[in-house]
Order: C-alpha cells, then structure tokens, then sequence
C-alpha cells in the first residue's frame, strides 16, 4: 500500500468526536474494541515499558520533554500524541540511541503505509470474523498503528500521550510502568463531565493498582478527585514540586537538583506554564532510573534533553522572511489555555517584544468554550491599530463564521469575518506588525499549510 492511499484511508474512518449523522447515536469509547484489536496484532504494546500521560493542558508539551530526555539519554524512544499539525506521521515518532542527541523523528511514509496496511487488514479481519462489530475509529487506528510502529523499531520504551481523558482512551490498554497527569481544567465537557471532579476521575482512569504516579498540586478539586482514586487503588504518588523554581521570575533558566546533583534547567518552549510541564518529565525521568534500571539517565543527559526539546505550535514565534512582521501560533483550544497564552502576551507587550500593531487571528471547534476564550483574549487587542479576524476552520466540527461573529457582538467587540484562514492570514500579514494565531489547534495547522505555501 502506498502512503497517499493509507492516508486517504484512515480519514475515511470515523472519529470518536465528529458529528454523527442525523438519527445516528455517535459512537462510544469502548476499550474491549481496543484490546481485541491489539490482541490480534500479538500485543505489539506489551513489547516494551511505557509512560502515560494524561489531563487537559500540558501534556503534550510534558511528553515531548520527557522523550526528548530519553532520546538525548541514548534510549530509542517511541512518542505518541495527537491531534498533528500537518501530516499524520507526527503523531508517531521514534528516535535513534545516540547519546547526546534528540534524534526523534516523524515515521516515513513507508513506515506509516506498513504499519497502516497491517492494523486495516487485521480490523477487517475481524470485523468479517463477527469480532469486531465495526471497523476502528480514526483514533483506534493511529493507537494500533504506533505501537506497531514501535514494537517494529525495537524501540527501549514508549511515551504515550492520551488522547481525550483517560480511562476509556485507545491508549489505556497499556499497561503503564509510571502514569502522569498533568494540569486539569473543564474541556471536553460533553465526554468527561461537566465538573473538575467528574473530569479528574476520568483522567485518573490511567492509574493501576500498587502503580506510580507523577502529578502536582493543582485545583483541590481536582486534587481530591484525584487523590479518592489513588487511595483506592494503592498508588504510590509522586510529587514533582521539588523540580519547580523556588519563585516564578522572567529568568528563562533556573536551577533545580537530581539526586543531589545541580542543573540548570533551560526549556526552549516559552512560557512559564512550561516549567510545570518540565517538573513533571523530570520527576518522571529519576523514577525511572531506579524503577527502570536506566542508568542512562544522568543529570547532565536530563539538562540537555530539556534543552533539545521540540515541540511546534505552543507559542511558536517565526518572522516571515524578508518583512518585519512576527506571528506567534499557540493551540490554546479552552478557557485555561487562553488564560496562558494571555498572561505570556500581557508580559510581551508589556517589555515592547510584541511590536503594534496587533492582529489577533482566532477561531475555535463548535463544541469549544468559544465566548469565553473570547472574553479572555479579545481585550488585549484593543490599541487604535490592533485587529482581531476571526477565520472560519475547515472542519466538520469547526464554528461557523456567524457563530463566531455571534460571539464578537456579544462581547460588543469589533471584528472582521474572513472566508477562510488563508483569507485571515492574508489580510493579517498585509502590514508591519505582530500577529498572533490561537484558539484551535486545527486554526494553527492551516495558518502553518498557509505559511509554508507562502515560502514556496
């Protein structure tokens, strides 16, 4: 099978979160599916230790630091997250085992088209066999695929980031050496509940009985939450505050020590929200040495994969070549997002590193808390000059141009309605000036087609 036609495929499959046709009930998490599937694939998941990271904001950016760690330590890392920017491959990356270096990498189209053939033709099977009562999800697939991908690589240990909460989630099926949860705050409402309690429950749904698990103090709410599931299944928590700063400062370095060993920590991903994430990778990182015996993990090699972490989209800030015009992309896609990406533009504006005029290009998915990122976001872009353009996603789920419109005249803001992120991305860039793209992480994947089309 070739990669145009795996790809062509899998988007023909039905996500657990688009719209169901009218008269039809949207389709349930259902982690028997899951495991019949994985079964039939011998299991590939069982092959190798792996971490799981759960919660709404955050976890991403923890599991990249955590197998950027890993790679630089001289382990081959397998890191699985989602939603992708641009191509699916990014979903399932796998590094090298040279040390010093973050070697992980998008899987080829080859790859992909392997992993992909196999995890279809294995569904179909049992689909035809009675069972399956369907084919998988978009999102079982993409699982199935990267554990595939990784037991095929032979890789030393997996960092998984779960898709949408916890314990009904593809990814559940592993069994986890360490389970982290990062920061958690209302999302998804309408799969996870609609109170921070409901929502934790369903995010610790990743924890084991006697397991580990790495996390912060966040909402008591949340902490209590939390803390009833813990205590009922015997885990042993972890607290990673001792890897956070003494006191938050602009500094974007800072010190902290492993087993009695100074680094300097120096995250490349901005904001200060970051330093959370990084705390919790390296808490995870030292358990690992001894829970895992990889002895390969030192403080130096810790230091540095904090350094060589990648991860695009989360305030990535880029000067289109040949003008003086910075756009800054961030995925904030609810309420405590935005409340991060405005307190990093507050601090920007505030020491003159974001140059007026301003344009804010933003757009949400439907079943976001659209208004009341807008609330968040909208006064800041209020100087004489300052624009805010709101741009309609391609996407069955996206908000409609009068949805977002609706939302702008409640909030008694003046904006301008575009046909298309392209359309908002052109009128954004036709001046000097800064411009900032947030409020989907589907709005920064077209801003991102539309920039590298504009490169040529």
């Amino acid at each position: 099978m070739q990669y145009e036609e795996a790809v062509s495929k899998l988007y023909t499959l039905s996500g657990e979160l688009a719209p169901a046709a009218p008269g039809v009930p949207r389709r349930k998490f259902e982690l028997a599916h899951m495991r019949i599937l994985a079964e039939a694939l011998c299991n590939p998941q069982n092959r190798y230790p792996s971490v799981l990271i759960a919660g709404t904001n955050g976890k991403g950016s923890t599991a990249a630091t955590l197998a950027s760690i890993l790679s630089v330590s001289g382990y081959r890392t397998g890191l699985y997250t989602s939603p992708h920017l641009l191509r699916p491959n990014e979903r399932i990356q796998i590094s090298g085992a040279t040390p010093g270096e973050n070697s992980l990498t998008d899987i080829s189209d080859d790859t992909f088209a392997e992993a992909f053939a196999k995890v279809e033709t294995t569904a179909a099977q049992l689909v035809s066999d009675g069972k399956l009562p369907h084919a998988p999800s978009f999102f079982e697939v993409m699982t199935a695929m990267a554990f595939v991908a990784f037991a095929n690589a032979g890789i030393d240990i997996a960092v998984l980031e779960v898709g949408l909460g916890g314990r009904l989630d593809a990814t559940n099926i592993v069994e986890p050496v360490l389970s982290v949860i990062t920061d958690i705050s209302l999302d998804h409402t309408e799969w996870l509940g609609n109170t921070l309690t409901e929502i934790a429950r369903e995010k610790a749904g990743i924890l084991r009985p006697k397991g580990l698990l790495v996390t912060l103090p966040q909402h008591p709410e949340a902490n209590a939450a939390i803390g009833e599931v813990a205590m009922a299944l015997d885990v042993t928590g972890v607290n990673a505050a001792a890897y956070l700063p003494d006191r938050i400062t602009g500094d974007v370095s800072y010190p902290v020590s492993i087993q009695g060993e100074g680094i300097t920590v120096a995250s490349p991903l901005p904001g200060d929200h970051q330093r959370r994430n990084v705390a919790l990778a390296i808490a995870v990182a030292e358990h690992l040495i001894t829970q895992q015996q990889l002895t390969g993990l030192t403080p130096q090699s810790i230091e540095r994969g904090i350094r060589l972490t990648s991860w695009p989209g989360r305030l990535e800030s880029v000067t289109i070549p040949g003008t003086q015009i910075t756009l800054l992309m961030d995925v904030a896609h609810n309420p405590a997002g935005a409340w991060t990406l405005r307190s990093h533009l507050s601090r920007q504006i505030d020491g003159d590193q974001l140059p007026a005029p301003r344009t804010l290009v933003f757009s949400a998915l439907k079943d976001k808390s659209i208004r009341e990122m807008a609330q968040i976001l909208f006064p800041l872009f209020d100087g004489p000059d300052d624009r805010i353009l709101l741009a309609p996603i391609h996407s069955p789920r996206a908000a409609s141009a009068e949805a977002l419109s609706e939302v702008a005249a409640e909030l008694d803001t003046a904006a301008e309605v575009c046909t298309s992120v392209a359309d908002a991305m052109d009128k954004a860039t036709d001046r000097v000036g800064s411009v900032i793209i947030s409020g989907s992480v589907y709005l920064v994947a077209e801003a991102k087609t539309w920039l590298k089309e504009r490169r040529g």
